[in-house]
C-alpha cells in the first residue's frame, strides 16, 4: 500500500489526541498506587458485604475454639474455648481454659467502662495488663476487628477517626495496603491497619508502643535503664460467608513485651459459630474488674 502524505498527518494527529487524552484522564499504577485512606475503607465494607446487609446487623456472637501457647520467660499451652459478642459500641473478648494457672481472658466495654478479668486469683494476665493500661484499644472497638459490631471502621465518619494512607507492604508474601489509625482522642499506642491488596479484606491490626528511658541523675543510673517495647499484632484468616456477611474464621493475636521479664505468647482462635440479632444480656459486657 503506498503511503500518503494525508496518511502520515493522519497517523500523527490520532497519536496526538490519544497522548492528550491520556494525559486528561486518571492514572493509577499497579503497584504502589496511593489511594486515599476513604477508598480502602469503601472497598474493606464491601468486602464484608452490602451495607444493607451490615445494617441488618444489631448484635453478633462468634464462638469456637482457642489455643494459647507461651514461649516466654515459662513455656505452656492451654486450649479452650473463646467468643466474641458485640452490641453497637459494646463488646466482649472471653477465653476460657479452666486450669488452675490460666483460667482464662475477659475483657469486654459496656460503652461506658472498660472491664479486664482476672487470669488467676487477682492477677491479670499479660494480655489484661496490655489492655489495661492502654484501654483505647478495646473502648474503640478496634480488638476482634470485623468480627465486633463495635468495629470503627463500620462507622467511621460519625467517630471521627483518623486514618492515613502508608502504603503497600508484604505480609506473609501478599501485598498489603496499610493504614495509620489514630483514634478520636489520640493513643499512646501506634496503630496500623492492614487490608489484602486484592480482597480489601482485612487480614492484621498491630499495635506498638516503644518507652525511651530519660536520663539518669548520673551516668550508672541512666545506664541501667533500657528502652521498653509493646507489640500486639491481630492477624485475621480463612474468610467465608456467613449468612449475608464474609468473615474471618481463623483468628491469632501474637503478644510480645520486650520489659525487665520479657514476654512471648499467642491466642490462636478457630471460630466455626456466628450467630447474628440475639439478646445479649448487659452484664455480659461488664464481667470483672472496672477500669
Amino acid at each position: 500500500m503506498k503511503i500518503t502524505n494525508f496518511h502520515i498527518l493522519s497517523t500523527a494527529c490520532a497519536l496526538t489526541c490519544l497522548a492528550i487524552l491520556l494525559m486528561t484522564l486518571p492514572f493509577r499504577s499497579l503497584a504502589g498506587d496511593k489511594l486515599k485512606p476513604e477508598e480502602v475503607v469503601a472497598r474493606h465494607l464491601e468486602s464484608i458485604g452490602t451495607a444493607e446487609a451490615r445494617r441488618a446487623v444489631r448484635t453478633q456472637i462468634v464462638g469456637g475454639t482457642v489455643v494459647a501457647t507461651f514461649s516466654s520467660p515459662s513455656t505452656g499451652q492451654f486450649k479452650g474455648r473463646a467468643v466474641i459478642a458485640s452490641e453497637g459500641s459494646k463488646n466482649l473478648l472471653a477465653m476460657e481454659f479452666n486450669t488452675p494457672n490460666y483460667s482464662g481472658e475477659n475483657i469486654s466495654f459496656d460503652g461506658e467502662s472498660v472491664s479486664i478479668g482476672y487470669a488467676r486469683a487477682g492477677v491479670r494476665s499479660n494480655l489484661g495488663d496490655l489492655v489495661t493500661t492502654y484501654k483505647t484499644i478495646i473502648k474503640n472497638g478496634l480488638v476482634g476487628g470485623e468480627l465486633s459490631q463495635a468495629w470503627p471502621l463500620f462507622d467511621l465518619a460519625e467517630k471521627k477517626h483518623k486514618l492515613e494512607y502508608r502504603g503497600t507492604k508484604k505480609i506473609s508474601g501478599k501485598t498489603v495496603h496499610e493504614l495509620g489509625f489514630t483514634p478520636r482522642g489520640g493513643s499512646e499506642m501506634e496503630i496500623n491497619l492492614y487490608f489484602d491488596s486484592e480482597t480489601f479484606q482485612h487480614v492484621r491490626t498491630q499495635y506498638t508502643h516503644v518507652v525511651v528511658p530519660q536520663i539518669g541523675a548520673s551516668v550508672d543510673a541512666s545506664a541501667s535503664q533500657r528502652t521498653i517495647r509493646y507489640k500486639m499484632i491481630e492477624d485475621f484468616s480463612d474468610f467465608k460467608k456467613e449468612g449475608e456477611l464474609t468473615l474471618p474464621h481463623g483468628y491469632k493475636i501474637t503478644l510480645e513485651l520486650d520489659t525487665r521479664i520479657p514476654f512471648r505468647g499467642n491466642w490462636d482462635l478457630t471460630l466455626n459459630q456466628f450467630a447474628f440479632n440475639q439478646n445479649i444480656p448487659p452484664t455480659m459486657f461488664n464481667f470483672g474488674a472496672k477500669q
